[in-house]
């Protein structure tokens, strides 16, 4: 551990120095965000790329994860010690739900006793305030929220917004109720009503608010909406229309098929059916960007981590990965009907200090965003969760959960694996270019 904390220290004031800054002077300053053709532009008319990290706040307690840990300004610190300009937040349609009903259990107190139960949740609350001394017992989840992005903006930090899930817990599984429209916990209208409500409130609350993700990794599901592009299609644009009846500033994120793999109908300008044998049975769209009114604010968002532990080099790598959505970034391709800024929503592995170095997935990464000048928000930043579900017939609840994949220690006081980041996290932060 103290060898870590050391070699984080030695790595970041290398990095200082090295990297290009993605930090804007004043993140405010560039909003807001529109998009032309397959760039993001700020409002000074300059490309824009999202160098991200994930920072998970959408399971049980619904606000942001390790604050038993550190304060909210030392978690937010890491971003521009790491080069990084942005952040995706991701949150559950439920803490929206509860707002709505004026649910009780809303306030910091009630939701941590009533998520860890009353030994733990007294532990775990008494870190939270002894770390951060301006929250309250009594202050709401939304109030969290926003106590994160008032230190976002005075780091010059930008947000986006991502909705993960509906029902709070881990994210994701098949049939876990949350994978597709009209599922056991995803209820249509209530996400789109939580949607419009996060774009608003941020929109009017939040300086360096910028975008916003319509939902994490669709999937196949049972008892739900036929699971088809067509479907796709009718949910996902009327969930943009209602963001941007609420806040037309904001970019709006697509996410595609199947854990978000693949997004490549879209700018290939396919039609989109329905299901043989369902109630989508022919019909069919087009997803045409000019039909919207938010025609300037769309991006593409899509995953990819190495599941299948490859060691394809890099030519086949970005071959393969380029046939799931990136023609989007490549209007030369004469099979590209429209052309989108992407965004590698989700990217990682474990953090252990060999895995970067075991397969060609870091390496082939840091070669997709140099070639195809593409954002990216990295999973995850934290080293713990305060509780994480996962759920299936014999549900698995683990209180204080280590995330090894996260760039942070358990802890979330050092880098967990410095050489990781330095061949993996910092390489893509430094083949951006992005416009000052």
């Amino acid at each position: 551990m103290l060898f870590g904390t050391v070699a984080s220290g030695l790595l970041l004031s290398t990095l200082a120095a090295a990297l290009p800054s993605l930090k804007p002077r004043q993140a405010a300053s560039r909003l807001p965000l529109s998009t032309k053709g397959r760039d993001i532009l700020d409002a000074n008319g300059n490309i824009f790329q999202f160098a991200s990290t994930n920072w998970p706040a959408h399971q049980e307690l619904m606000i942001p994860e390790g604050l038993q840990h550190s304060s909210v300004k030392d978690i937010v610190s890491w971003f521009p010690k790491l080069g990084l300009n942005s952040v995706r937040l991701t949150f559950a349609i439920e803490m929206v739900d509860d707002y709505y009903s004026n649910n009780p259990n809303q306030t910091l107190e009630k939701t941590v006793m009533n998520v860890l139960g009353d030994t733990n949740g007294t532990i775990v609350l008494d870190q939270i305030l002894e770390k951060n001394p301006g929250f309250t017992k009594e202050m709401t989840r939304l109030e969290v929220w926003d106590a994160v992005a008032q230190e976002f903006a005075t780091q010059n930090v930008i947000i986006h917004l991502d909705n993960h899930v509906s029902k709070a817990f881990w994210c994701c599984g098949e049939n876990d109720g949350n994978g597709w429209f009209g599922e056991q916990y995803f209820n249509v209208e209530n996400w789109k009503r939580g949607l419009a409500f996060m774009a608003k409130h941020a929109g009017e609350n939040w300086p360096t608010f910028s975008s916003i993700g319509l939902r994490n990794e669709l999937r196949q599901a049972s008892g739900a909406e036929p699971v088809d592009w067509y479907t796709w299609y009718v949910h996902m644009t009327a969930a943009a229309d209602a963001v941007h009846e609420a806040n037309s500033d904001a970019l709006i994120f697509f996410s595609g098929l199947s854990y978000d793999t693949y997004i490549d109908p879209i700018p290939l300008g396919k039609t989109l059916n329905g299901t043989s044998g369902t109630a989508t049975e022919g019909k069919s769209a087009v997803f045409v960007p000019a039909d919207f009114a938010f025609k300037e604010k769309i991006v593409l968002e899509i995953h990819k981590y190495d599941f299948e532990e490859t060691q394809d080099d890099c030519e086949t790598f970005k071959s393969n990965w380029y046939q799931k959505g990136f023609q989007a970034v490549n209007p030369d391709d004469p099979a590209t009907k429209y052309a989108f800024p992407m965004v590698i929503s989700e990217w990682g592995f474990e953090m252990n200090d060999v895995y970067w170095n075991q397969t060609t997935y870091a390496k082939c990464l840091v070669e997709m965003v140099e070639d195809y000048q593409v954002g990216f928000q990295h999973w995850a930043l934290g080293g713990s969760f305060y509780l994480q579900t996962r759920p299936g017939r014999d549900p698995l609840v683990i209180i204080g959960l280590e995330e090894f994949w996260g760039l942070l220690n358990y802890n979330w006081t050092a880098i967990r694996s410095p050489i990781s980041v330095e061949n993996s996290l910092s390489k893509m932060v430094a083949v951006l270019e992005v416009g000052e």
